[in-house]
């Protein structure tokens, strides 16, 4: 089941990006006292007790204007809204219940839909008469809040938790459903469903050469080898700055929903460009997924070479990827077909490595011989004893290592463990886990 979505909405400057950031427990929005600031949508994955649900920021809601700017945004949010399962109506407690406010509740109401709704800007919470009015709404579900210092957050966030739709138990998986899960994500235009069209041998996807043609996500079978596999199409991730459509801007969230239901993540790149800011930040999305990833080189046939090989290319992609190096690399053709057939032999074997277990006397023996190698750093002057590591679960293989002292594993030496297990058991393709208990 794709994981639900909150929309949060509002008039212009009542505080909505505040809010964003408060719930997401990030600075991804531009927060400024002028109306209008936020145009486009902002989203966040978060998750409140146990729930995971994506969180969209739109911008502020004006039905009285005429103006193009204000269209746009109004736009934006009817997206934002239909593809939502409940929503934050943000109000401005301080300046009361405006016409505006009345008229968009009564939108609202028409998409029957749950909302909540947050009065912002209460920063004293045993100040409840200037809230009277708003009453007047008769929407049941209603928090008096303060974005800016974090007042009655819990509460707001926690009854439209309680509002989303209930977790749907997995049904047994069909064939087709146990297939190997590939995503194939990237930058628009960079090739992605003539990619799949000549995995599938057929025009099964829209091709064309206008960026941003695939705004869901399509799933696609094919067998080969004895092996079947599902191939997901997404649309293009482009920078925020460069989109026009109001469509195209949702398809962020689609694209990572498809991520989160692969198993492996296709990162396909143009070649002919090399490796851009975008591409990095699209495969930064699969390895904080946590999932096997292969990073394909799209329209090779197309790359300046001079003398140069892939072989000199695949140190200067890997630069660019630090943290997502691990990943094997492919260069390819979609377009005639060169080394496409490859990506298949690879994504089986990044698949077993992402699904791999590993018994505990192997961790062990691994673990002794990394810790006499490089013995790991003390923790605010105390020796780091790291006692054993068992796997705890797969997709992607996850560890515990028990230790004396938990925050004794830096960042620095949970990569060099990585780093030996990749070597020794041959985990070159799928992200590892691994987490600290503290042991005496």
């Amino acid at each position: 089941m794709a994981q639900p979505v909150i929309a949060i909405v509002g008039r212009p400057n009542v505080g909505k990006s505040t809010l964003f950031n408060r719930l997401s427990g990030s600075r991804q929005a531009i927060v400024h006292n002028e109306p209008g600031v936020t145009r486009d949508r902002m989203y966040a994955a978060c998750q409140w007790g146990g729930r995971q649900f994506y969180l969209i920021d739109t911008g502020g809601l004006d039905l009285f204007t005429n103006e193009d700017l204000g269209q746009q945004v109004r736009k934006q949010a009817e997206v934002a809204l239909e593809e939502s399962n409940a929503i934050i109506l943000l109000l401005d407690a301080r300046d009361g219940l405006t016409p505006l406010d009345k008229e968009i509740v009564r939108q609202l109401w028409k998409r029957g839909k749950p909302i909540v709704v947050a009065l912002n800007k209460v920063d004293n919470p045993n100040n409840q008469a200037q809230l009277t009015e708003f009453y007047a709404l008769g929407l049941p579900h209603m928090f008096s809040i303060s974005a800016e210092h974090g007042l009655g957050i819990g509460d707001l966030i926690e009854e439209v938790v309680n509002l989303l739709p209930p977790d749907v138990q997995q049904e047994p998986q069909t064939d087709e459903q146990c297939a190997l899960r590939m995503a194939v994500v990237g930058r628009p235009n960079v090739g992605k469903s003539t990619l799949i069209n000549r995995l599938l041998g057929e025009e099964r996807i829209l091709v064309s050469d206008v960026a941003g043609t695939t705004r869901d996500a399509i799933d696609s079978a094919i067998e080969w080898e004895g092996n079947t596999y599902q191939l997901i199409d997404t649309a293009g991730i482009r920078k925020k700055a460069r989109v026009k459509a109001v469509l195209e801007k949702y398809s962020v969230i689609k694209a990572l929903a498809a991520i989160e239901r692969s198993d492996v993540a296709l990162v396909l790149m143009d070649a002919s460009q090399g490796v851009t800011e975008q591409d990095v930040k699209i495969a930064s999305y699969a390895h904080k997924a946590h999932k096997a990833s292969i990073v394909i080189m799209n329209k090779w046939d197309l790359a300046p070479k001079d003398s140069s090989t892939m072989h000199d290319y695949i140190p200067l992609i890997n630069e660019r990827l630090k943290t997502m190096n691990y990943a094997p690399i492919i260069f390819v053709s979609a377009l005639n077909g060169q080394r496409v057939l490859d990506i298949l032999k690879l994504a089986k074997k990044v698949g077993e490595q992402y699904a791999r277990r590993l018994s505990t006397p192997q961790l062990n023996n691994l673990l002794q011989e990394a810790i006499s190698r490089h013995h790991p750093p003390a923790y605010k002057g105390k020796l780091v004893k790291f006692y054993y590591i068992t796997q705890v679960s797969t997709r992607p293989p996850t560890f515990i290592l028990f230790t004396n002292h938990p925050k004794g594993l830096t960042v620095a030496y949970r990569r060099y463990l990585m780093n030996q297990m990749r070597q020794t058991f041959g985990l070159s393709g799928t992200s590892l886990v691994i987490k600290t208990r503290e042991r005496h």
